[in-house]
C-alpha cells in the first residue's frame, strides 16, 4: 500500500484552514500535516474546549483528508534558544507574554507538553518540531569555544525536555524533531548527541528533512540509515546549491529567494536531492508513514508548486520488493 501523500500547512498558514483543507484535497494529496499556528491547529483550544478536536475531524474527514501529525514548530523553538525579539512574531501571544526570555522559555516548555495533550486527543501520534538552541551562535568556533559550553548546551537540552518527553509518553505521543540549522541537531553526529543527551528515549526521533541536510554536504540518505529506528515522520522538500564563485554556502546574511544566495529551497523534484535513493532507504527500514510534502520555492507560483509536488510524490512511491528478481530463474 502507498503511503499517504500529506501537504504541511506551515507555509499556509496566512489562509484559514477551510479554505487550506479545500486546496489540499484539489491539489490531489491523500492528507494534510496540521500546523499550530494560523487556525489549522490550535492547541489551547483543543486542550479546552470539549468538541474542537472531534470537530476538526470531521470536517477533514468531509473532505476526504487523512492527518496523521501535527507540528510545533514556532513554538518549539523557543524552548531552547536565548529568545530575543524576533521570536515574538512567531510565537502566540499567551506564550509570548511580558517578553521575558526566562518566561517565554517556561512558557513555551508547557505549550510543548499541552501539544502532546492536544494531539492525543485529535488521535495523532506524532508532534513534527523544533527544539531551538543555545549553542547554535558557537558554530564557528572563534574565538575558541570551550567543549564545555557546547556540553552545557546538550546539558540543557535534557534539563528542559526530559519534562517534556514525560508528557508525551504519558499520552503515546513522540516527538520528531526537525534536524536543522539552528537546532540542537543539525546534521547526523548533532542528532547522536541529542539523543545521547537524552538517554535515546523512545519518545524522541527526527522529522527526517533532506533539504536542510543536502546543503551541508551531508547525503540524507546516510541520515536515513543512521536512524532507522527513530525516523517518525518524513518531509519530501527539496534544496540546490548555486555557488558560482561569489556566492558563498553561508549566504552572506542574504535572504531566501535572493538570486545571489549560495544555496536555497526548491520545489520538490527541481533541486538537488535524489528521491529515489530516499525512498529506497525508507522501504529498508520499513517506514510506512506519511511522504509530507513542505513546500517552499520562492521563484514559484505555490499553487502551481503544490500541485506539481502532489504528483511528483505519488509517481515517486513505491513498495518494496517481496521477492528476489531473479527467483523465477529457480527451478520448482
Amino acid at each position: 500500500m502507498a503511503r499517504p501523500a500529506t501537504l504541511f500547512t506551515g507555509q499556509w498558514a496566512d489562509l484559514p484552514l477551510s479554505k487550506m483543507a479545500q486546496l489540499t484535497k484539489d491539489f490531489g494529496y491523500d492528507g494534510i500535516e496540521l500546523a499550530c499556528w494560523g487556525d489549522h491547529f490550535e492547541v489551547d483550544k483543543a486542550n479546552s474546549d470539549p468538541s474542537y478536536c472531534d470537530n476538526k475531524r470531521a470536517f477533514l474527514d468531509s473532505l476526504g483528508l487523512q492527518c496523521h501529525a501535527i507540528s510545533a514548530h514556532l513554538v518549539g523553538q523557543a524552548v531552547l534558544d536565548t529568545i530575543d525579539i524576533r521570536h515574538k512574531s512567531i510565537l502566540p501571544p499567551y506564550v509570548w507574554g511580558d517578553g521575558n526570555p526566562a518566561g517565554v522559555n517556561e512558557r513555551a516548555c508547557e505549550e510543548l507538553k499541552a501539544t502532546a495533550r492536544a494531539a492525543k486527543k485529535f488521535g495523532v501520534g506524532v508532534v513534527n518540531g523544533f527544539t531551538g538552541s543555545s549553542i547554535w551562535h558557537l558554530n564557528y568556533s572563534f574565538p575558541p569555544v570551550p567543549q564545555s559550553m557546547i556540553d552545557d548546551g546538550f546539558k540543557l537540552l535534557a534539563t528542559r525536555f526530559h519534562p517534556i518527553l514525560d508528557e508525551f509518553a504519558k499520552n503515546g505521543v513522540r516527538f520528531a524533531l526537525e534536524v536543522h540549522p539552528t537546532e540542537i541537531a543539525f546534521d547526523i553526529y548533532s542528532a547522536k548527541m541529542a539523543l545521547e543527551a537524552l538517554d535515546n528515549r523512545p519518545e524522541f526521533g527526527f522529522n527526517f528533512d533532506p533539504s536542510h541536510l543536502i546543503w551541508q554536504g551531508v547525503d540524507p540518505v546516510e541520515f536515513i540509515r543512521a536512524f532507522p529506528d527513530r525516523i517518525y515522520h518524513v518531509h519530501v522538500k527539496d534544496a540546490t546549491t548555486k555557488l558560482n564563485g561569489r556566492s558563498g554556502i553561508l549566504c552572506s546574511h542574504l535572504n531566501f529567494g535572493d538570486p545571489r544566495r549560495g544555496w536555497d529551497f526548491r520545489s520538490p523534484g527541481r533541486g538537488s536531492v535524489n528521491f529515489e535513493e530516499i525512498i529506497r532507504a525508507l522501504n529498508d527500514i520499513g517506514y510506512n508513514g506519511p511522504l509530507s510534502v513542505e513546500w517552499e520555492d520562492s521563484g514559484m507560483d505555490r499553487e502551481f508548486g503544490a500541485a506539481e509536488a502532489a504528483r511528483f510524490v505519488k509517481n515517486l512511491d513505491f513498495a518494496p520488493s517481496g521477492r528476489a528478481f531473479d527467483s523465477a530463474f529457480e527451478k520448482a
